[in-house]
C-alpha cells in the first residue's frame, strides 16, 4: 500500500499510549496531513494507569478521545482460543505481544468506521513485525482504510531527534528521577518482552533486575504449590474450585506463577520481516495454561485427532506471529480446534516448583484413559495380546519386502 496523500486524510485514529513516541506523532500528524486526530488507549492489562493519557491528548489538542478497558474481551477471544491449540511459535515463544495486535487494531478500525475517519495510525516501527500485524488486521476489516505509519515517513531516527522536535513543538516531556531500563520493554495481560539495547547481544544473560512477573527460581519458595484447573471445552473455568473469568484466570496464575519462578524464556527468534531478534519473555500464567491443557487433551482427545492438532500449531502459531490472526485460513484452523475441544473438560491438578510446572493428576467425566485395558495385571480378557502379532507383521511387511530387495 502506498502512503496517503497529505492532503486526502481528513481525520485518523491513532493507537496512543500517552509515551513521548506516540505523543510525538500527534502532533506530527497534525502538521504533515493537517488532519484531525483522534486517540485511542487500550487497556489490555498492561499493569500501568492509562487515564494520565487523556490529560496528555487534551494538551496536545485532541478533541475525541477513547480509552477502553479490553481486558476481558482479550482474555476471551483471543488469548483463550489460542490456547486451545497449544501455541507456541518456533516451540518456545507463547505469542504474548503478537496476540494483543488484532484486538487493538480491530478497535481501531470500529472507531475508525464509527467517527467517519478515513486513516489509522501506529507507532510501531519499520524494522518490526507490530507494524505488520496492526495494518494486516485492519485491511481485512476495512480494506479501503489509509495507514499511516510515521516511522516508515519521518526522519526522526534516533532518540536524540526525538526530544528536540519534543521541545521545539512544546511537547510536554516526563523526566524520570531514575535512570532509563537499558531495553525496551511491552506488557499485557498475558505477559511482558523486553527487547533491545543491552539484550541485543544474544551472549549476554539477562541481569536479575529485568524480570518483573516472577523471582528467581533460585529464590522462590522451597515448598512446592498446587493448583487444581478446571477445564470446559478447552479452557479453564475455575482454579482450585473457585469460578473465574478468563482475564481473571490469566491473572491469577501470573501471581502465582510468578511467586513459583515460572514462566522466563529467552529467545533467539526470526521476525517476519526477515531478520532474528532477541527477546527476554515473562509468560507465568501462559506456562502453567499450556501445561494444563496438553495434561487435559492426553486423557481426552483421540490419538489421531490430538497428533493432527499437534501437526497444524506450528502453521497456526505463525499465522498468529505474522499477522494473520483475521485471515481465512487462521479461522479455518480455529474452527476444527474449537471442534475438536467439546471433551476437553476435567481437572488437572499441577505442581510448581522453583521454575518448574509439573502435572500430577489428571481426570475427566469423558476421559478415553480405561485402567482395565492399559493395566500390566490381569486384564480380565478386556485385550487379548495375541492380537498384536498380526498387527505387528502387518505394519513390518512394507518393510519386509524392502529388505529382501
Amino acid at each position: 500500500m502506498s502512503i496517503p496523500s497529505k492532503h486526502s486524510v481528513k481525520k485518523v485514529v491513532l493507537a496512543y499510549s500517552g509515551g513521548l513516541d506516540t505523543s510525538i506523532i500527534v502532533r506530527w500528524l497534525q502538521e504533515t496531513y493537517g488532519c484531525e486526530v483522534v486517540t485511542f488507549t487500550a487497556d489490555i492489562g498492561q499493569g500501568e494507569e492509562i487515564e494520565p493519557a487523556r490529560a496528555k491528548a487534551k494538551a496536545m489538542g485532541v478533541q475525541e478521545i477513547h480509552i477502553e478497558d479490553l481486558r476481558a474481551e482479550f482474555a476471551r477471544d483471543f488469548v483463550f482460543p489460542m490456547f486451545r491449540a497449544n501455541t507456541l511459535y518456533e516451540g518456545e515463544y507463547l505469542l504474548g505481544t503478537s496476540i494483543a495486535r488484532p484486538l487493538i487494531a480491530k478497535r481501531l478500525v470500529e472507531i475508525a468506521k464509527d467517527c467517519g475517519a478515513d486513516a489509522i495510525s501506529h507507532g510501531a516501527t519499520g524494522k518490526g513485525n507490530d507494524q505488520v500485524r496492526f495494518e494486516l488486521s485492519a485491511y481485512a476489516l476495512m480494506p479501503e482504510v489509509k495507514v499511516i505509519a510515521p516511522w516508515r515517513e519521518w526522519d526522526l531516527t534516533s532518540r536524540e531527534s526525538l526530544m528536540s522536535y519534543a521541545e521545539t513543538h512544546g511537547i510536554p516531556i516526563e523526566r524520570s528521577s531514575g535512570s532509563k531500563p537499558p531495553y525496551s520493554m511491552d506488557a499485557n495481560l498475558l505477559h511482558i518482552s523486553y527487547e533491545g539495547g543491552v539484550l541485543e547481544d544474544p551472549w549476554l544473560e539477562p541481569d536479575e533486575s529485568i524480570w518483573r512477573l516472577t523471582v528467581s527460581p533460585e529464590k522462590a519458595p522451597d515448598q512446592p504449590g498446587y493448583l487444581d484447573l478446571e477445564f470446559e471445552r478447552g479452557d479453564i473455568v475455575a482454579i482450585n474450585g473457585q469460578a473465574m473469568a478468563p482475564h481473571e484466570v490469566i491473572a491469577h496464575l501470573n501471581q502465582v506463577g510468578g511467586q513459583h519462578g515460572v514462566g522466563r524464556a529467552d529467545i533467539v527468534e526470526n521476525r517476519f520481516v526477515g531478520m532474528k531478534s532477541r527477546g527476554c519473555y515473562e509468560t507465568p500464567g501462559g506456562t502453567i495454561m499450556l501445561k494444563a491443557h496438553r495434561a487435559m487433551e492426553s486423557i481426552t482427545l483421540d490419538r489421531e485427532a490430538m497428533h493432527l492438532k499437534d501437526e497444524l500449531m506450528p502453521r497456526y502459531a505463525k499465522l498468529i506471529y505474522n499477522g494473520f490472526w483475521f485471515a481465512p485460513e487462521r479461522l479455518m484452523l480455529q474452527a476444527l480446534i474449537d471442534k475438536s475441544q467439546e471433551c476437553v473438560s476435567g481437572t488437572v491438578r499441577l505442581k510448581l516448583y522453583k521454575g518448574t510446572v509439573s502435572v500430577v493428576g489428571r481426570k475427566s467425566p469423558y476421559s478415553l484413559y480405561d485402567a482395565k485395558v492399559v493395566t500390566f495385571e490381569d486384564d480380565q480378557g478386556a485385550y487379548d495380546q495375541k492380537d498384536a502379532a498380526g498387527f505387528i507383521k502387518l505394519n513390518a511387511l512394507r518393510l519386509r519386502l524392502a529388505a529382501r530387495r
